[in-house]
């Protein structure tokens, strides 16, 4: 434990305050039931609510003899819609989705198998914003009919006519290393962003959707895989324009940040 931070439990502690195995608690993490957060060596920690949240799972369980899919909706009805002070943009992008989810009469286990993840990632992404490649993103907006952008909140709000340097707006940042600074907001006929790349930042994966989009490289490399077979190394000062109904996945080859200008037309990603 931290004397300096929020309490965080290891597995065991965890499992004996819950009343339940260690075993157990790892395997309602592969059902996606809890995700407990991760030490900088990569161990299980356990904060105060996930303890709480263990122990309700128990309870359905036991008390009410619920399978796994039907714990997690009970979980998810139980959850508030975050309305105070810690509620900010990554977690309306969950809620966004788990709307949409409900609305189409789905369950994570349904979701999660029609487009091939776990059900632990679906919820995790649900619950956070984050944890999940830029590629399942885009298959998760395609299934439900919508855009990454209108996930992300481009479409809400005041819509600026300037935006400064430094100013911009972020999409939430659910995928690991990848930020989108919004250039241009409203309902446009171009999405126009600045995509910021950690080193090894990829899609994890090729997508595609109509239209046709331009990149330009500010800094570092940018492979662009087309159709799979064509690869694009692009460096400072490179554009590239190509059709999306094209499959392309693309990964930052340098050994640090990667910044360049994406626009999408018409807004379909």
């Amino acid at each position: 434990m931290n004397d300096n931070g929020p309490v965080r439990y290891k597995v065991a502690e965890a499992a004996r305050l819950a009343g339940v195995s260690a075993s157990t608690l790892r395997l309602w993490e592969s059902q996606g039931l809890v995700v407990p957060g991760r030490s900088e060596t990569g161990h299980r920690q356990y904060s105060a609510d996930d303890v709480a949240r263990l122990k309700r799972i128990s309870w359905y369980r036991v008390e009410r003899g619920l399978n796994p899919a039907a714990i997690r909706e009970a979980l998810e009805s139980e959850e508030p819609s975050a309305d105070g002070a810690e509620a900010s943009q990554d977690t309306g992008l969950g809620r966004k989705l788990r709307s949409l989810r409900h609305a189409n009469g789905k369950t994570l286990d349904q979701v999660a198998g029609d487009i091939g993840v776990t059900s632990s990632t679906l919820s995790t992404l649900e619950r956070t914003s984050q944890g999940v490649s830029f590629k399942t993103l885009h298959d998760l907006a395609e299934y439900y009919g919508t855009t990454v952008s209108r996930l992300s909140g481009e479409e809400s709000g005041d819509v600026p006519v300037l935006v400064r340097a430094g100013e911009w707006r972020k999409w939430p940042e659910t995928t690991p290393g990848v930020t989108v600074q919004l250039l241009a907001e409203g309902r446009r006929m171009m999405d126009c962003h600045r995509f910021v790349l950690a080193p090894g930042a990829a899609s994890e994966g090729a997508y595609r959707h109509e239209g046709e989009e331009f990149m330009h490289v500010l800094s570092g490399r940018l492979e662009l895989v087309l159709d799979g077979d064509q690869f694009f190394d692009l460096g400072p000062g490179d554009s590239l324009y190509f059709e999306s109904r094209r499959d392309h996945s693309w990964r930052n080859r340098h050994d640090g940040e990667t910044v360049l200008l994406w626009i999408n037309t018409p807004p379909t990603f």
